[in-house]
Protein backbone atom coordinates (compact mmCIF):
# COMPACT_ATOMS: atom_id res chain seq x y z
CA UNK A 1 0.00 0.00 0.00
CA UNK A 2 1.13 3.53 -0.73
CA UNK A 3 -0.02 7.08 -1.36
CA UNK A 4 -1.15 7.32 -4.99
CA UNK A 5 0.67 9.80 -7.21
CA UNK A 6 -1.67 12.44 -8.64
CA UNK A 7 -1.63 14.95 -11.45
CA UNK A 8 -3.62 18.13 -11.82
CA UNK A 9 -5.89 18.01 -14.87
CA UNK A 10 -7.80 20.93 -16.33
CA UNK A 11 -10.59 20.44 -18.88
CA UNK A 12 -11.97 23.19 -21.11
CA UNK A 13 -14.84 22.59 -23.50
CA UNK A 14 -17.98 24.04 -25.09
CA UNK A 15 -20.81 24.87 -22.70
CA UNK A 16 -23.19 22.68 -24.71
CA UNK A 17 -21.15 19.62 -23.70
CA UNK A 18 -20.81 20.60 -20.04
CA UNK A 19 -23.55 18.31 -18.71
CA UNK A 20 -22.41 15.34 -20.80
CA UNK A 21 -18.79 15.84 -19.75
CA UNK A 22 -19.67 15.97 -16.06
CA UNK A 23 -21.82 12.85 -16.29
CA UNK A 24 -19.09 10.98 -18.14
CA UNK A 25 -16.52 12.13 -15.57
CA UNK A 26 -18.83 10.94 -12.82
CA UNK A 27 -19.04 7.55 -14.50
CA UNK A 28 -15.22 7.32 -14.45
CA UNK A 29 -15.16 8.22 -10.76
CA UNK A 30 -11.49 9.15 -10.54
CA UNK A 31 -11.25 12.95 -10.19
CA UNK A 32 -11.09 15.01 -7.00
CA UNK A 33 -12.75 18.17 -8.31
CA UNK A 34 -11.30 21.56 -7.33
CA UNK A 35 -13.45 24.70 -7.11
CA UNK A 36 -12.75 27.25 -9.87
CA UNK A 37 -15.47 29.61 -8.64
CA UNK A 38 -16.41 30.73 -5.11
CA UNK A 39 -19.53 29.16 -3.57
CA UNK A 40 -22.82 31.12 -3.73
CA UNK A 41 -23.32 33.82 -1.13
CA UNK A 42 -26.74 32.44 -0.18
CA UNK A 43 -26.28 29.34 2.02
CA UNK A 44 -29.52 27.78 0.76
CA UNK A 45 -28.12 27.77 -2.78
CA UNK A 46 -25.01 25.76 -1.86
CA UNK A 47 -25.29 22.16 -3.05
CA UNK A 48 -23.78 19.85 -0.44
CA UNK A 49 -22.26 16.44 -1.07
CA UNK A 50 -24.46 13.55 -0.11
CA UNK A 51 -28.22 13.19 -0.31
CA UNK A 52 -28.88 14.82 3.04
CA UNK A 53 -32.56 15.46 2.37
CA UNK A 54 -33.06 11.89 1.19
CA UNK A 55 -31.51 10.51 4.36
CA UNK A 56 -33.64 12.83 6.50
CA UNK A 57 -36.73 11.56 4.71
CA UNK A 58 -35.61 7.94 5.13
CA UNK A 59 -35.00 8.39 8.85
CA UNK A 60 -38.39 10.11 9.22
CA UNK A 61 -40.16 7.09 7.71
CA UNK A 62 -38.08 4.37 9.38
CA UNK A 63 -39.05 5.76 12.80
CA UNK A 64 -42.62 4.57 12.21
CA UNK A 65 -42.98 1.55 14.54
CA UNK A 66 -45.23 -0.49 12.22
CA UNK A 67 -44.59 0.27 8.53
CA UNK A 68 -47.01 -0.85 5.85
CA UNK A 69 -46.51 -3.76 3.46
CA UNK A 70 -43.66 -2.86 1.11
CA UNK A 71 -44.07 -2.13 -2.59
CA UNK A 72 -41.29 -4.01 -4.38
CA UNK A 73 -41.79 -2.69 -7.93
CA UNK A 74 -43.16 0.61 -9.19
CA UNK A 75 -42.02 1.81 -12.65
CA UNK A 76 -43.43 5.28 -11.94
CA UNK A 77 -41.50 5.76 -8.69
CA UNK A 78 -39.65 9.10 -8.81
CA UNK A 79 -37.06 9.37 -6.03
CA UNK A 80 -36.69 13.16 -6.19
CA UNK A 81 -40.44 13.76 -6.14
CA UNK A 82 -40.94 11.27 -3.30
CA UNK A 83 -38.18 12.85 -1.19
CA UNK A 84 -39.78 16.26 -1.77
CA UNK A 85 -43.17 14.92 -0.65
CA UNK A 86 -41.73 13.34 2.49
CA UNK A 87 -39.72 16.43 3.46
CA UNK A 88 -42.82 18.57 2.87
CA UNK A 89 -44.74 16.22 5.16
CA UNK A 90 -41.96 16.53 7.74
CA UNK A 91 -42.22 20.31 7.66
CA UNK A 92 -46.02 20.31 7.88
CA UNK A 93 -45.86 17.88 10.80
CA UNK A 94 -43.28 20.03 12.56
CA UNK A 95 -45.35 23.20 12.05
CA UNK A 96 -48.52 21.52 13.30
CA UNK A 97 -46.74 20.15 16.36
CA UNK A 98 -45.37 23.62 17.12
CA UNK A 99 -48.89 25.01 16.79
CA UNK A 100 -50.27 22.31 19.08
CA UNK A 101 -47.59 22.92 21.70
CA UNK A 102 -48.21 26.68 21.55
CA UNK A 103 -51.93 26.20 22.11
CA UNK A 104 -51.37 23.85 25.04
CA UNK A 105 -49.08 26.41 26.64
CA UNK A 106 -51.44 29.32 25.96
CA UNK A 107 -54.45 27.44 27.41
CA UNK A 108 -52.44 26.68 30.55
CA UNK A 109 -51.66 30.39 30.85
CA UNK A 110 -55.25 31.61 30.30
CA UNK A 111 -57.15 28.98 32.32
CA UNK A 112 -56.64 30.56 35.80
CA UNK A 113 -58.61 33.65 34.69
CA UNK A 114 -61.53 31.53 33.43
CA UNK A 115 -63.15 31.28 30.03
CA UNK A 116 -63.37 34.96 29.21
CA UNK A 117 -64.95 36.45 26.10
CA UNK A 118 -62.93 39.56 25.46
CA UNK A 119 -65.14 42.56 24.61
CA UNK A 120 -64.37 44.71 21.55
CA UNK A 121 -62.11 47.69 22.13
CA UNK A 122 -64.89 50.23 21.44
CA UNK A 123 -67.01 48.71 24.21
CA UNK A 124 -64.30 49.55 26.72
CA UNK A 125 -63.93 53.08 25.35
CA UNK A 126 -60.46 52.31 23.99
CA UNK A 127 -59.30 50.54 27.14
CA UNK A 128 -57.72 47.11 27.18
CA UNK A 129 -57.32 44.33 29.75
CA UNK A 130 -53.92 43.56 31.27
CA UNK A 131 -53.48 40.31 33.24
CA UNK A 132 -51.22 39.68 36.24
CA UNK A 133 -50.49 36.48 38.19
CA UNK A 134 -49.69 38.05 41.55
CA UNK A 135 -48.31 36.03 44.50
CA UNK A 136 -50.46 36.28 47.63
CA UNK A 137 -47.69 37.99 49.55
CA UNK A 138 -47.97 40.99 47.20
CA UNK A 139 -51.73 41.50 47.73
CA UNK A 140 -51.11 44.91 49.30
CA UNK A 141 -49.43 46.10 46.09
CA UNK A 142 -52.85 46.10 44.38
CA UNK A 143 -54.19 48.72 46.79
CA UNK A 144 -51.53 51.15 45.56
CA UNK A 145 -52.50 50.72 41.89
CA UNK A 146 -54.45 53.76 40.67
CA UNK A 147 -55.80 52.04 37.57
CA UNK A 148 -59.10 50.14 37.74
CA UNK A 149 -58.47 46.53 38.67
CA UNK A 150 -60.28 43.35 39.70
CA UNK A 151 -59.40 39.93 41.07
CA UNK A 152 -60.95 37.28 38.83
CA UNK A 153 -59.65 34.14 40.56
CA UNK A 154 -57.61 33.20 43.63
CA UNK A 155 -55.90 30.01 44.82
CA UNK A 156 -53.56 29.09 47.66
CA UNK A 157 -50.57 30.71 45.90
CA UNK A 158 -51.66 33.42 43.47
CA UNK A 159 -54.15 36.19 42.80
CA UNK A 160 -55.26 36.38 39.18
CA UNK A 161 -55.86 40.08 38.67
CA UNK A 162 -56.77 42.22 35.67
CA UNK A 163 -56.02 45.92 35.17
CA UNK A 164 -57.90 48.21 32.77
CA UNK A 165 -55.90 50.78 30.82
CA UNK A 166 -55.69 52.05 27.22
CA UNK A 167 -51.91 51.61 27.24
CA UNK A 168 -49.71 48.95 28.75
CA UNK A 169 -48.99 49.77 32.42
CA UNK A 170 -45.47 50.58 33.52
CA UNK A 171 -43.26 47.63 34.35
CA UNK A 172 -43.00 48.67 38.00
CA UNK A 173 -46.72 49.06 38.61
CA UNK A 174 -46.68 45.64 40.29
CA UNK A 175 -43.78 43.53 41.65
CA UNK A 176 -44.20 41.01 38.79
CA UNK A 177 -44.42 41.24 34.98
CA UNK A 178 -47.77 40.89 33.27
CA UNK A 179 -48.91 37.60 31.79
CA UNK A 180 -49.50 37.36 28.03
CA UNK A 181 -52.81 35.61 27.43
CA UNK A 182 -53.65 36.74 23.89
CA UNK A 183 -57.10 37.80 22.73
CA UNK A 184 -58.86 34.45 22.35
CA UNK A 185 -61.04 32.81 25.03
CA UNK A 186 -60.31 29.29 26.25
CA UNK A 187 -63.13 27.67 24.28
CA UNK A 188 -61.71 29.11 21.06
CA UNK A 189 -58.18 27.98 21.94
CA UNK A 190 -59.46 24.51 22.79
CA UNK A 191 -61.26 24.33 19.45
CA UNK A 192 -58.04 25.22 17.65
CA UNK A 193 -56.16 22.64 19.74
CA UNK A 194 -58.64 19.96 18.71
CA UNK A 195 -58.16 20.92 15.06
CA UNK A 196 -54.39 20.68 15.49
CA UNK A 197 -54.66 17.24 17.09
CA UNK A 198 -56.89 16.01 14.25
CA UNK A 199 -54.46 17.45 11.70
CA UNK A 200 -51.58 15.63 13.41
CA UNK A 201 -53.47 12.36 13.21
CA UNK A 202 -54.08 12.90 9.51
CA UNK A 203 -50.40 13.74 8.94
CA UNK A 204 -49.35 10.64 10.87
CA UNK A 205 -51.67 8.50 8.72
CA UNK A 206 -50.08 10.03 5.63
CA UNK A 207 -46.64 9.24 7.05
CA UNK A 208 -47.59 5.62 7.71
CA UNK A 209 -48.95 5.30 4.17
CA UNK A 210 -45.64 6.53 2.75
CA UNK A 211 -43.75 3.77 4.54
CA UNK A 212 -44.91 1.45 1.73
CA UNK A 213 -42.06 2.88 -0.34
CA UNK A 214 -39.24 2.34 2.14
CA UNK A 215 -37.74 -0.55 0.15
CA UNK A 216 -37.85 1.39 -3.11
CA UNK A 217 -36.39 4.39 -1.34
CA UNK A 218 -33.43 2.43 -0.01
CA UNK A 219 -32.81 0.95 -3.45
CA UNK A 220 -32.83 4.42 -5.02
CA UNK A 221 -30.69 6.21 -2.45
CA UNK A 222 -27.74 5.85 -4.80
CA UNK A 223 -29.69 7.85 -7.40
CA UNK A 224 -30.24 10.68 -4.94
CA UNK A 225 -26.61 10.59 -3.79
CA UNK A 226 -25.34 10.64 -7.36
CA UNK A 227 -27.59 13.59 -8.18
CA UNK A 228 -26.34 15.49 -5.12
CA UNK A 229 -22.74 14.69 -6.06
CA UNK A 230 -23.33 15.99 -9.59
CA UNK A 231 -24.94 19.21 -8.32
CA UNK A 232 -22.04 19.73 -5.91
CA UNK A 233 -19.44 19.28 -8.66
CA UNK A 234 -21.38 21.51 -11.07
CA UNK A 235 -21.09 24.44 -8.66
CA UNK A 236 -17.29 24.15 -8.86
CA UNK A 237 -17.20 24.51 -12.66
CA UNK A 238 -16.32 27.89 -14.16
CA UNK A 239 -18.57 29.18 -16.96
CA UNK A 240 -17.43 31.89 -19.34
CA UNK A 241 -19.50 32.82 -22.38
CA UNK A 242 -19.85 29.62 -24.44
CA UNK A 243 -17.13 27.65 -22.61
CA UNK A 244 -16.70 25.85 -19.32
CA UNK A 245 -13.58 24.97 -17.31
CA UNK A 246 -13.12 22.10 -14.85
CA UNK A 247 -10.09 21.23 -12.76
CA UNK A 248 -9.18 18.42 -10.39
CA UNK A 249 -6.66 15.84 -9.22
CA UNK A 250 -6.49 12.50 -11.01
CA UNK A 251 -4.35 9.41 -10.22
CA UNK A 252 -1.61 8.90 -12.78
CA UNK A 253 -2.92 5.51 -13.84
CA UNK A 254 -6.31 7.04 -14.75
CA UNK A 255 -5.03 9.97 -16.79
CA UNK A 256 -5.47 8.18 -20.12
CA UNK A 257 -9.07 7.26 -19.34
CA UNK A 258 -9.94 10.89 -18.55
CA UNK A 259 -8.12 12.07 -21.69
CA UNK A 260 -10.10 9.68 -23.88
CA UNK A 261 -13.34 10.89 -22.32
CA UNK A 262 -12.38 14.55 -22.77
CA UNK A 263 -11.50 14.07 -26.44
CA UNK A 264 -14.78 12.25 -27.08
CA UNK A 265 -16.66 15.23 -25.63
CA UNK A 266 -14.70 17.83 -27.58
CA UNK A 267 -12.79 19.16 -24.56
CA UNK A 268 -9.17 20.24 -24.33
CA UNK A 269 -7.04 18.98 -21.44
CA UNK A 270 -4.03 20.34 -19.57
CA UNK A 271 -2.02 18.00 -17.34
CA UNK A 272 0.35 19.38 -14.66
CA UNK A 273 2.57 17.92 -11.99
CA UNK A 274 1.91 19.10 -8.39
CA UNK A 275 3.62 22.44 -7.80
CA UNK A 276 5.34 23.68 -4.63
CA UNK A 277 2.23 25.67 -3.67
CA UNK A 278 -0.23 22.85 -4.37
CA UNK A 279 -1.77 20.68 -1.68
CA UNK A 280 -2.91 17.51 -3.46
CA UNK A 281 -5.36 15.27 -1.60
CA UNK A 282 -4.24 11.92 -0.23
CA UNK A 283 -5.41 8.70 -1.88
CA UNK A 284 -4.25 5.50 -0.23
CA UNK A 285 -3.93 2.62 -2.68
CA UNK A 286 -4.68 -0.72 -1.08
CA UNK A 287 -6.42 -3.98 -1.91
CA UNK A 288 -9.97 -4.37 -0.66
CA UNK A 289 -8.97 -7.02 1.86
CA UNK A 290 -6.95 -4.40 3.75
CA UNK A 291 -9.60 -1.70 3.98
CA UNK A 292 -9.84 -2.22 7.76
CA UNK A 293 -6.22 -1.12 8.15
CA UNK A 294 -6.91 2.00 6.09
CA UNK A 295 -10.04 2.81 8.11
CA UNK A 296 -8.02 2.48 11.30
CA UNK A 297 -5.22 4.71 10.02
CA UNK A 298 -7.49 7.44 8.63
CA UNK A 299 -9.83 7.52 11.62
CA UNK A 300 -7.71 10.14 13.38
CA UNK A 301 -5.68 11.86 10.70
CA UNK A 302 -5.14 11.82 6.94
CA UNK A 303 -1.43 11.73 6.04
CA UNK A 304 -0.10 14.46 3.78
CA UNK A 305 0.42 13.85 0.07
CA UNK A 306 4.20 13.80 0.51
CA UNK A 307 4.01 11.49 3.53
CA UNK A 308 3.79 7.71 3.68
CA UNK A 309 0.94 5.22 4.13
CA UNK A 310 0.68 4.37 7.86
CA UNK A 311 -2.10 1.77 7.59
CA UNK A 312 0.02 -1.40 7.87
CA UNK A 313 2.17 -0.08 10.72
CA UNK A 314 -0.82 1.28 12.64
CA UNK A 315 -2.86 -1.93 12.31
CA UNK A 316 0.08 -4.14 13.29
CA UNK A 317 1.14 -2.01 16.26
CA UNK A 318 -2.46 -1.68 17.43
CA UNK A 319 -2.83 -5.46 17.49
CA UNK A 320 0.39 -5.74 19.55
CA UNK A 321 -0.59 -2.98 21.98
CA UNK A 322 -4.11 -4.39 22.38
CA UNK A 323 -2.68 -7.82 23.20
CA UNK A 324 -0.24 -6.37 25.75
CA UNK A 325 -3.01 -4.42 27.49
CA UNK A 326 -5.51 -7.30 27.64
CA UNK A 327 -2.70 -9.75 28.56
CA UNK A 328 -4.87 -12.85 28.89
CA UNK A 329 -5.21 -15.83 26.55
CA UNK A 330 -8.69 -16.62 27.88
CA UNK A 331 -9.98 -13.17 26.98
CA UNK A 332 -8.40 -13.54 23.55
CA UNK A 333 -10.31 -16.81 23.10
CA UNK A 334 -13.56 -15.02 24.05
CA UNK A 335 -12.88 -12.42 21.34
CA UNK A 336 -12.25 -15.22 18.84
CA UNK A 337 -15.48 -17.00 19.78
CA UNK A 338 -17.45 -13.76 19.47
CA UNK A 339 -15.93 -13.18 16.05
CA UNK A 340 -16.81 -16.70 14.91
CA UNK A 341 -20.38 -16.18 16.12
CA UNK A 342 -20.76 -13.22 13.72
CA UNK A 343 -18.60 -14.73 10.99
CA UNK A 344 -21.36 -15.14 8.38
CA UNK A 345 -22.91 -11.77 9.13
CA UNK A 346 -19.59 -10.11 8.31
CA UNK A 347 -19.42 -11.67 4.84
CA UNK A 348 -21.60 -9.12 3.07
CA UNK A 349 -18.99 -6.67 1.77
CA UNK A 350 -15.25 -6.54 1.22
CA UNK A 351 -14.98 -3.99 4.04
CA UNK A 352 -16.70 -6.27 6.55
CA UNK A 353 -14.55 -9.20 5.46
CA UNK A 354 -11.48 -7.06 6.00
CA UNK A 355 -12.58 -6.20 9.54
CA UNK A 356 -13.31 -9.87 10.13
CA UNK A 357 -9.76 -10.74 9.10
CA UNK A 358 -8.37 -7.99 11.31
CA UNK A 359 -10.41 -9.38 14.21
CA UNK A 360 -8.66 -12.70 13.72
CA UNK A 361 -5.29 -10.96 13.92
CA UNK A 362 -6.26 -9.15 17.14
CA UNK A 363 -7.65 -12.25 18.82
CA UNK A 364 -4.64 -14.31 17.71
CA UNK A 365 -2.19 -11.72 19.03
CA UNK A 366 -4.08 -11.56 22.34
CA UNK A 367 -4.04 -15.33 22.74
CA UNK A 368 -0.35 -15.52 21.85
CA UNK A 369 0.67 -12.80 24.29
CA UNK A 370 -1.56 -14.34 26.97
CA UNK A 371 0.29 -17.64 26.52
CA UNK A 372 3.62 -15.79 26.74
CA UNK A 373 2.68 -14.23 30.10
CA UNK A 374 0.90 -17.40 31.30
CA UNK A 375 -2.53 -15.91 32.04
CA UNK A 376 -5.74 -17.85 31.33
CA UNK A 377 -8.70 -15.96 32.82
CA UNK A 378 -6.29 -14.91 35.54
CA UNK A 379 -5.14 -18.46 36.29
CA UNK A 380 -1.54 -19.55 35.83
CA UNK A 381 -0.63 -22.89 34.22
CA UNK A 382 0.49 -25.67 36.51
CA UNK A 383 4.22 -26.15 36.87
CA UNK A 384 5.76 -28.63 34.46
CA UNK A 385 2.93 -28.37 31.89
CA UNK A 386 3.56 -27.41 28.29
CA UNK A 387 1.73 -24.12 28.92
CA UNK A 388 4.10 -23.31 31.77
CA UNK A 389 7.06 -23.90 29.44
CA UNK A 390 5.58 -21.43 26.94
CA UNK A 391 5.50 -18.72 29.59
CA UNK A 392 8.45 -16.47 28.79
CA UNK A 393 7.32 -13.25 30.53
CA UNK A 394 6.29 -12.66 34.12
CA UNK A 395 3.85 -9.80 34.70
CA UNK A 396 4.90 -9.66 38.34
CA UNK A 397 8.52 -9.00 37.36
CA UNK A 398 8.08 -5.25 37.31
CA UNK A 399 11.62 -4.47 36.19
CA UNK A 400 11.49 -6.79 33.20
CA UNK A 401 8.01 -5.70 32.12
CA UNK A 402 8.94 -2.02 32.40
CA UNK A 403 11.95 -2.74 30.23
CA UNK A 404 9.77 -4.47 27.63
CA UNK A 405 7.39 -1.49 27.53
CA UNK A 406 10.23 1.02 27.13
CA UNK A 407 11.87 -1.06 24.40
CA UNK A 408 8.55 -1.19 22.54
CA UNK A 409 8.19 2.58 22.91
CA UNK A 410 11.71 3.34 21.66
CA UNK A 411 11.33 0.98 18.69
CA UNK A 412 7.94 2.48 17.79
CA UNK A 413 9.25 6.05 17.80
CA UNK A 414 12.43 5.04 15.97
CA UNK A 415 10.28 3.43 13.28
CA UNK A 416 8.15 6.59 13.04
CA UNK A 417 11.21 8.79 12.52
CA UNK A 418 12.74 6.33 10.04
CA UNK A 419 9.61 6.33 7.88
CA UNK A 420 9.36 10.12 8.11
CA UNK A 421 13.02 10.42 7.03
CA UNK A 422 12.39 8.10 4.09
CA UNK A 423 9.38 10.16 2.95
CA UNK A 424 11.36 13.42 3.23
CA UNK A 425 14.60 12.08 1.78
CA UNK A 426 16.52 14.81 -0.02
CA UNK A 427 15.34 17.49 2.40
CA UNK A 428 17.04 18.81 5.50
CA UNK A 429 14.34 17.53 7.83
CA UNK A 430 15.18 13.95 6.80
CA UNK A 431 18.59 14.33 8.46
CA UNK A 432 16.85 15.81 11.53
CA UNK A 433 14.65 12.69 11.72
CA UNK A 434 17.78 10.53 11.61
CA UNK A 435 19.16 12.70 14.40
CA UNK A 436 16.10 11.95 16.53
CA UNK A 437 16.64 8.25 15.87
CA UNK A 438 20.21 8.54 17.09
CA UNK A 439 19.08 10.55 20.12
CA UNK A 440 16.44 7.97 21.07
CA UNK A 441 18.81 5.05 20.68
CA UNK A 442 21.63 6.90 22.39
CA UNK A 443 19.48 7.93 25.33
CA UNK A 444 18.17 4.38 25.75
CA UNK A 445 21.69 2.92 25.52
CA UNK A 446 22.96 5.47 28.05
CA UNK A 447 20.15 4.50 30.46
CA UNK A 448 21.01 0.81 30.07
CA UNK A 449 24.68 1.56 30.72
CA UNK A 450 23.77 3.43 33.90
CA UNK A 451 21.48 0.60 35.08
CA UNK A 452 24.08 -2.11 34.42
CA UNK A 453 27.13 -0.15 35.52
CA UNK A 454 28.78 -0.23 32.10
CA UNK A 455 30.64 2.40 30.09
CA UNK A 456 28.46 5.36 29.08
CA UNK A 457 30.65 6.18 26.05
CA UNK A 458 28.60 4.38 23.33
CA UNK A 459 25.30 5.85 24.46
CA UNK A 460 26.76 9.32 25.03
CA UNK A 461 28.47 9.37 21.63
CA UNK A 462 25.31 8.32 19.80
CA UNK A 463 23.25 10.87 21.74
CA UNK A 464 25.67 13.69 20.90
CA UNK A 465 25.66 12.80 17.21
CA UNK A 466 21.86 12.86 17.25
CA UNK A 467 21.70 16.23 19.03
CA UNK A 468 24.15 17.80 16.55
CA UNK A 469 22.10 16.52 13.59
CA UNK A 470 18.90 17.91 15.15
CA UNK A 471 20.44 21.34 15.76
CA UNK A 472 22.01 21.62 12.29
CA UNK A 473 19.21 20.23 10.13
CA UNK A 474 15.88 20.95 11.84
CA UNK A 475 15.47 24.43 10.40
CA UNK A 476 14.15 24.79 6.85
CA UNK A 477 15.07 28.49 6.68
CA UNK A 478 16.44 29.52 3.29
CA UNK A 479 19.81 31.29 3.42
CA UNK A 480 19.55 34.70 1.77
CA UNK A 481 21.86 36.73 3.98
CA UNK A 482 24.56 35.98 6.60
CA UNK A 483 22.19 36.48 9.54
CA UNK A 484 20.05 33.60 8.24
CA UNK A 485 22.80 31.22 9.36
CA UNK A 486 22.42 32.50 12.90
CA UNK A 487 18.63 32.18 12.79
CA UNK A 488 18.90 28.67 11.38
CA UNK A 489 21.15 27.72 14.31
CA UNK A 490 18.77 29.34 16.81
CA UNK A 491 15.81 27.49 15.33
CA UNK A 492 17.82 24.27 15.51
CA UNK A 493 18.40 24.78 19.24
CA UNK A 494 14.69 25.55 19.66
CA UNK A 495 13.86 22.17 18.16
CA UNK A 496 15.74 20.53 21.04
CA UNK A 497 12.73 21.43 23.17
CA UNK A 498 11.23 18.29 21.67
CA UNK A 499 13.70 16.23 23.72
CA UNK A 500 11.45 16.44 26.77
CA UNK A 501 8.53 15.45 24.57
CA UNK A 502 10.45 12.45 23.28
CA UNK A 503 11.25 11.40 26.85
CA UNK A 504 7.58 11.73 27.85
CA UNK A 505 6.41 9.88 24.75
CA UNK A 506 8.67 6.92 25.50
CA UNK A 507 7.37 6.80 29.07
CA UNK A 508 3.80 6.83 27.69
CA UNK A 509 4.36 3.26 26.57
CA UNK A 510 4.61 2.27 30.22
CA UNK A 511 0.81 2.14 30.11
CA UNK A 512 1.19 -1.16 28.22
CA UNK A 513 2.72 -2.74 31.31
CA UNK A 514 0.50 -0.93 33.82
CA UNK A 515 -2.80 -1.75 32.10
CA UNK A 516 -1.76 -5.35 31.39
CA UNK A 517 -0.83 -5.80 35.04
CA UNK A 518 -4.13 -4.23 36.15
CA UNK A 519 -6.15 -6.56 33.91
CA UNK A 520 -4.31 -9.64 35.15
CA UNK A 521 -4.50 -8.53 38.79
CA UNK A 522 -8.25 -7.97 38.62
CA UNK A 523 -8.76 -11.40 37.08
CA UNK A 524 -6.69 -13.03 39.83
CA UNK A 525 -8.58 -11.07 42.50
CA UNK A 526 -11.97 -12.22 41.25
CA UNK A 527 -10.71 -15.82 41.06
CA UNK A 528 -9.41 -15.73 44.64
CA UNK A 529 -12.59 -14.09 45.91
CA UNK A 530 -14.77 -16.72 44.22
CA UNK A 531 -12.67 -19.58 45.65
CA UNK A 532 -12.80 -18.05 49.13
CA UNK A 533 -16.61 -17.81 49.00
CA UNK A 534 -16.88 -21.41 47.79
CA UNK A 535 -14.75 -22.63 50.68
CA UNK A 536 -16.45 -20.46 53.28
CA UNK A 537 -20.03 -21.34 52.35
CA UNK A 538 -20.75 -24.97 51.68
CA UNK A 539 -23.60 -25.55 49.24
CA UNK A 540 -24.76 -22.02 48.32
CA UNK A 541 -21.10 -20.97 48.21
CA UNK A 542 -20.75 -22.66 44.84
CA UNK A 543 -23.58 -20.54 43.41
CA UNK A 544 -22.25 -17.31 44.93
CA UNK A 545 -18.74 -18.16 43.81
CA UNK A 546 -19.88 -18.73 40.24
CA UNK A 547 -21.77 -15.43 40.28
CA UNK A 548 -18.68 -13.59 41.52
CA UNK A 549 -16.54 -15.37 38.93
CA UNK A 550 -18.84 -14.60 36.00
CA UNK A 551 -19.67 -11.02 37.02
CA UNK A 552 -16.07 -10.21 37.83
CA UNK A 553 -14.66 -11.53 34.57
CA UNK A 554 -17.39 -9.86 32.51
CA UNK A 555 -16.55 -6.54 34.16
CA UNK A 556 -12.80 -7.08 33.78
CA UNK A 557 -13.23 -8.15 30.16
CA UNK A 558 -15.21 -5.00 29.37
CA UNK A 559 -12.58 -2.80 31.04
CA UNK A 560 -9.78 -4.62 29.20
CA UNK A 561 -11.56 -4.15 25.85
CA UNK A 562 -12.05 -0.45 26.51
CA UNK A 563 -8.47 0.07 27.64
CA UNK A 564 -7.09 -1.95 24.76
CA UNK A 565 -8.96 0.05 22.13
CA UNK A 566 -8.51 3.51 23.64
CA UNK A 567 -4.87 3.25 24.66
CA UNK A 568 -3.88 1.04 21.75
CA UNK A 569 -5.11 3.72 19.37
CA UNK A 570 -3.77 6.56 21.50
CA UNK A 571 -0.17 5.37 21.26
CA UNK A 572 -0.53 5.31 17.49
CA UNK A 573 -2.48 8.52 16.98
CA UNK A 574 -0.68 10.71 19.51
CA UNK A 575 2.88 9.44 20.01
CA UNK A 576 3.50 7.68 16.69
CA UNK A 577 1.79 10.22 14.39
CA UNK A 578 3.51 13.07 16.23
CA UNK A 579 6.92 11.83 15.06
CA UNK A 580 6.06 10.02 11.86
CA UNK A 581 3.24 12.11 10.37
CA UNK A 582 3.46 15.67 11.70
CA UNK A 583 1.50 17.11 8.74
CA UNK A 584 -2.18 16.48 8.05
CA UNK A 585 -3.47 16.01 4.53
CA UNK A 586 -6.77 16.22 2.66
CA UNK A 587 -8.67 13.05 1.90
CA UNK A 588 -9.15 12.24 -1.80
CA UNK A 589 -12.89 12.35 -2.56
CA UNK A 590 -13.60 11.17 -6.11
CA UNK A 591 -16.46 12.63 -8.10
CA UNK A 592 -18.28 9.36 -8.77
CA UNK A 593 -21.64 7.68 -8.98
CA UNK A 594 -22.81 5.85 -5.91
CA UNK A 595 -23.37 2.12 -6.02
CA UNK A 596 -26.91 0.80 -5.99
CA UNK A 597 -27.90 -0.27 -2.49
CA UNK A 598 -29.69 -3.60 -2.22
Amino acid sequence: MSVARLKKMSLVGPATHKADTLEALQDLGCMHVLPLVPPPNEPEKISERGAREAYKALRFLTEVPEPRRQIQRDPDFDMDRFVYEVTDLMQRTRDTMDRRDFLVHRIAQVRPWGDLDFPPTDVLAGNRLWFYQLPLKHREALSEVKLPWAILEEDHRFLYAVLISPDEPDDDILPISRTHVGSLPIHELEAQLEEAEIALEALEAERVAQTRYLTLMRQNLSVAESAAELAHATQKVRDAEAMFALQGWVPKDRIDAVLDMAHSKGSAALIEEPGPDDTPPTLLEQPENRSAAVDLALFYQVPGYQDWDPSVIVSASFAIFFAMIVADAGYGAVILLGLLAFWKRMDGTAGLRSWRRFGLIISGATILYGVMVGSYFGASPSAGSIWAKLKVLDLNNFGAMMMVSIVVGVLHLVLANALAARAAWGQRKAIANLGWIAALIGGFTLWLSYMNGKSPVPGTSTLIVGVVAIVLFSSERIIRKPTDWIWRLIEGFQSLAGAMGAFGDVLSYMRLFALGLASASLAITFNDLAVSVMHALKGPGILFGLLILITGHVLNFALAMMSGVVHGLRLNYIEFFKWGLPDEGIVFRPFARKEVQE
